[in-house]
C-alpha cells in the first residue's frame, strides 16, 4: 500500500476535486479508460472497493491498496490532465506542491532505475514485453519477471545493434549481442573512459549468466525460481545497466544532431 500523508492525500484530493465524489471532469467509463491506459488496471476492481463506490472513493481505495510508485504514475498522469484541462497552471506554488508528492512516490520502488525498462519502438511485441517487465516490479515479484526481463534486454539490444549497423543472428545469445554493441561503441570513440569499457565488458559474462537464470531459475519454463533478493539484485544491475546505455545513446543522437554539415552533404 502507498504511505501517502494525509496531508498529501488532502493536496491530492483537492487537485482532483474529490470532495462531491467525482474526479476533476471524467465519467465513469472515461475515468477507467484513463486508468486503465496509464497503469494497465481498471479503477474498478473489486480491490478498490472503498465507501460508497463513487469515483472519488475508488480513488482512495486505490491509494490503499497499490505501491507508492503505481500510486505515482497515476497521479503524475492525472496531475498532466489537470493542467491540460486547466484545474492547474504548471509552474505555480500549486502544482509545484503536487508534482513534489508525485515525485515522492515515484522515488519509491524497489528499482530506482525502472523507468529505463521502457521500450524503444512502437512494435506492439515490445511494448507488451516492456509492461510486463515493470508490471512485476510494480507488484513487487521481481522473481515472476525475470524471463521477461531476458526478453525485454534481448529485443533492446537487437534494436540497438540495428540502429548501428551491428548484424546480429537470431540464435546469436544475449551476452555475444551486448559484446557486439560494446566492441562497437569502443571502436567508435564513444566510450570516453577506459573504467566504462570495463565495467561495460564486464556485464557481458554477467549477462552470459543471465542465459542461464532465465533458462534454469525462471518462469521461462517448470523452474525453482529464485528468491526475491537475489531476482531484485539482477532487475537492479540490469536496468541500470541499460539506464547507462539509454543515456549514452541520447548523447550520441544529440551529438549527430549538432554535427556540422560537410562540403559532401550539400544538396548542389
Amino acid at each position: 500500500m502507498s504511505d501517502l500523508t494525509n496531508t498529501e492525500k488532502r493536496k491530492l484530493e483537492k487537485l482532483l476535486d474529490m470532495g462531491g465524489g467525482y474526479v476533476l471532469n471524467f465519467s465513469n467509463r472515461t475515468l477507467d479508460e484513463f486508468v486503465i491506459d496509464s497503469i494497465d488496471r481498471s479503477i474498478y476492481d473489486q480491490r478498490y472497493a472503498y465507501g460508497s463506490g463513487s469515483k472519488a472513493n475508488q480513488i482512495r481505495g486505490f491509494w490503499k491498496m497499490e505501491s507508492n510508485h503505481v500510486v505515482g504514475k497515476l497521479m503524475s498522469d492525472l496531475l498532466d490532465y489537470a493542467v491540460e484541462i486547466g484545474k492547474v497552471i504548471r509552474g505555480t506554488e500549486w502544482y509545484n506542491e503536487c508534482e513534489k508528492i508525485v515525485v515522492r512516490l515515484k522515488q519509491s520502488t524497489p528499482v530506482p532505475d525502472l523507468d529505463a525498462l521502457a521500450s524503444l519502438s512502437d512494435g506492439r511485441d515490445f511494448e507488451v514485453v516492456a509492461k510486463a517487465v515493470r508490471g512485476a516490479i510494480d507488484r513487487n515479484e521481481p522473481e515472476s519477471g525475470l524471463d521477461r526481463l531476458h526478453t525485454f534486454v534481448m529485443k533492446y539490444l537487437r534494436t540497438l545493434c540495428s540502429q548501428h549497423g551491428v548484424s546480429v543472428t537470431r540464435d546469436k545469445p544475449l551476452h555475444s549481442i551486448f559484446g557486439e554493441y560494446v566492441k562497437r561503441l569502443r571502436d567508435g570513440g564513444n566510450i570516453e573512459s577506459e573504467m566504462a569499457v570495463r565495467i561495460l565488458k564486464s556485464s557481458i559474462s554477467i549477462l552470459e549468466a543471465f542465459n542461464d537464470v532465465r533458462n534454469n531459475r525462471s518462469l521461462a519454463h517448470d523452474n525453482e525460481i529464485l528468491d526475491y533478493d537475489e531476482a531484485l539484485l539482477i532487475f537492479n544491475h540490469v536496468a541500470s545497466s541499460i539506464r547507462f546505455v539509454r543515456s549514452l545513446e541520447a548523447r550520441l543522437q544529440r551529438e549527430l544532431a549538432t554535427a556540422p554539415v560537410g562540403d559532401d552533404d550539400l544538396p548542389f
